[in-house]
């Protein structure tokens, strides 16, 4: 399983990294860039333009890695279906964005009913899987033979439901500076493949796709920035993220090898109820909380580096105490 992990990870990155040199030029000239928001940092402004939609050339390379693992491991083919969907939704608000020149695609209850009706037929699928016998191993517990296993019974649904659409909103969240949801993704994933390896799971060499898509993506996409994954690349990888924890009954460990996705989220949460209770007044610079350290003086780079060495370490944590 390993060498077909390390063999979809070279496939990934290959295809990515030659898809995007040939891709960035059709976006500058279908005008394809993005669109910074007003009330965002000041130094964002000079991004505008930059060409978006970039998560297609690292969903290129998770498919041509797919392809080659589906025959022997079929469980890949529902985790990167489900990838792909997420992907669809993001484009779709990508391409909005673009027709509106505005930094808003599809409305927000849009974006909901259509993540809702694909994280429902997913979570059909795990319950055909499953039924209610649906267990969640808690970290720092142990592996699955002598770790603790949760069982859920029939609130595993609409826990299964809130994993998705948290994890989801939380990555796209993180796609807020150059290379910082790339990086944290690459080492998400890094992690779910050493776990997926300890445990045997049959879906784990589709890690490999994404780590070695990511990093293909990452040569153009880490600061200064050539290109953006947008909203196509960070559903797509929120619905990565979520689909193979869940597969894996390992859906708790995102809480804690996640942890920048759940505090993007949360920041963001806090701004809000702030903002309101308090008429006006703010709990951090700005939100999410990534702008915050921008604001205090952090660079792109520094804020970058320093949640990724926070996402190494909570990765460590989590798989020695495996």
């Amino acid at each position: 399983m390993l060498r077909d992990t390390l063999i979809a990870l070279l496939i990934g990155f290959v295809v990515t990294a030659i898809a995007c040199p040939l891709f960035i030029p059709v976006l500058h000239r279908f005008k394809f860039g993005q669109m910074v928001r007003d009330d965002g940092p000041k130094e964002h402004l000079k991004k505008t333009g930059t060409p978006t939609m970039g998560g297609i050339s690292f969903l290129a390379g998770i498919l041509v890695a797919s392809l080659f693992l589906i025959p022997k491991y079929k469980e890949v083919a529902v985790v990167f279906l489900f990838t792909i969907s997420y992907g669809i939704i993001g484009l779709l608000d990508d391409i909005l964005k673009i027709k509106k020149k505005q930094s808003e695609g599809l409305k927000s209850s849009q974006k909901f009913i259509l993540q809702l009706v694909v994280s429902v037929i997913f979570i059909m699928y795990l319950y055909k899987i499953y039924g209610l016998d649906y267990g969640v191993l808690i970290p720092f517990t142990g592996s699955f033979d002598k770790g603790i296993i949760l069982k859920l019974g029939v609130i595993w649904i609409p826990f299964a439901l809130f994993v998705i659409l948290g994890t989801d909103n939380g990555v796209n969240f993180t796609d807020g500076l150059d290379g910082l949801c790339s990086t944290v993704t690459v080492i998400v994933a890094l992690f779910f493949m050493l776990i997926g390896l300890k445990g045997s799971f049959s879906v784990t060499p589709v890690t490999g796709a994404v780590i070695g898509s990511l990093m293909g993506f990452l040569i153009f996409n880490a600061y200064p920035a050539k290109v953006f994954m947008g909203d196509t690349g960070s559903l797509a990888l929120g619905g990565f993220v979520s689909s193979y924890a869940l597969m894996c009954r390992i859906p708790a460990f995102i809480a804690v090898v996640g942890f920048i996705y759940m505090i993007e989220v949360i920041s963001v949460i806090i701004q809000v109820g702030y903002f309101k209770a308090t008429k006006g007044k703010r709990f951090f610079k700005m939100a999410p909380i990534h702008h915050h350290f921008e604001l205090c003086g952090w660079s792109e780079t520094r804020t970058v580096t320093v949640f990724g060495i926070v996402t190494i370490i909570l990765g460590i944590l989590v798989y020695l105490f495996m």
